[in-house]
């Protein structure tokens, strides 16, 4: 169904090259708009979990003027759910003007009542829908790169530094990589080790498959074996550390700060001037974590429109509802954990 106002249109996102090269050039020439708009999700969510798809366009006489990329996620543990974009942190209606805006966000409304979800969720940063549900649970954490990286580092509070040098010191070797296996298996442990599902393997070369150059992979060694790893996406001129992960030895190593203050070194050396630390839950280590590299965290105001749901779901491991669920994963082999994660983690975009 298509809603019009004037000879504005709303509708799916086609298939062919010149529809997803539309939609992109949109998306890298529109403020709001970010990496997880993309028209490459839409193949990579398809692909790699099976859900399906709303990637809405609206358009003005062939132009694009506004993106809303959404999944529906289905789960018997996890609701019902229609989400932009799932498996991304941003997302939300992305527009040149308040008009196509509207159409979308009343296009999703539709859609999210055809479908009889309980929820529909905007990853916004900023508010859409005043009228909304929100929750204040997660930020962001965004910062500007100085061009020289001297100047960057310098810009790092003191006792991170010495973190840092820490890494630098340690004989650790970082290295890109075109192989997602090594920076997946990584990711595997860290999220185990937080009692949580990991995604497919699949998921992960999907992402490099898609991207190419702006989906990197890197991965931090001691004596030839891996300790730390992540997968970072580039957008117009930010970067944004995305995956990461590491073994038992991580922090013995400082690999992880390593790995990260050498991101931002080539970022700057590359001309990016934006890095983005993603989001992280208040209260946590890697809220604090990012805070202690001097980095202020910016509230991520997620919004619901309740549905046929009651009040905003709480999908997350701080809920007490999932905490015998995270033990007991915690306490599963590695390898079983590996093997089971990817039936649950599918629907938890």
């Amino acid at each position: 169904m298509n809603i019009s106002k004037t000879h504005l249109i709303v509708r799916d996102l086609g298939r062919d090259a010149a529809d997803l090269e539309r939609w992109d050039a949109f998306v890298m020439a529109c403020p709001e708009a970010t990496f997880f708009h993309r028209a490459g999700w839409r193949r990579v969510i398809e692909e790699s979990f099976g859900h399906r798809t709303y990637f809405l366009q609206a358009e003005e006489g062939g132009a694009v003027r506004g993106v809303l990329p959404l999944v529906h996620l289905r789960s018997r543990l996890f609701g019902n759910v229609l989400v932009s974009n799932a498996f991304g942190v941003y997302g939300g209606p992305a527009a040149a003007d308040e008009t196509a805006l509207r159409a979308l966000d009343a296009r999703a409304v539709v859609l999210a009542e055809e479908l009889g979800v309980d929820v529909l969720e905007y990853r916004s940063q900023v508010r859409c829908r005043e009228d909304w549900a929100t929750k204040d649970l997660y930020a962001t954490f965004r910062k500007e790169l100085d061009p020289d990286p001297e100047k960057t580092y310098l810009a790092i509070p003191r006792k991170q530094r010495a973190v840092v040098r820490e890494g630098l010191a340690a004989g650790l070797a970082v290295r890109l990589d075109d192989d997602a296996g090594p920076v997946w298996r990584l990711f595997a442990q860290n999220v185990h080790k937080h009692g949580t599902p990991v995604f497919a393997e699949r998921y992960f070369h999907a992402l490099k498959r898609e991207f190419g150059p702006d989906c990197e992979l890197m991965a931090v060694s001691k004596d030839g074996r891996d300790v730390a790893g992540c997968l970072s996406f580039y957008f117009r001129d930010e970067v944004l550390p995305y995956y990461a992960g590491g073994t038992a030895e991580v922090r013995q190593y400082a690999a992880h700060d390593l790995m990260y203050w050498d991101l931002m070194r080539r970022a700057c050396e590359g001309g990016r001037r934006v890095f983005d630390f993603g989001r992280s839950k208040k209260g946590t280590g890697p809220y604090s974590f990012k805070k202690n590299w001097g980095f202020k965290p910016q509230p991520l105001p997620y919004e619901y429109k309740l549905v046929k749901a009651s009040h905003v779901p709480d999908v997350n491991p701080l809920n007490p509802k999932y905490r015998l669920f995270v033990a007991t994963w915690k306490r599963l082999p590695l390898a079983l954990a590996n093997a089971a994660g990817p039936l649950i983690s599918r629907t938890l975009g």
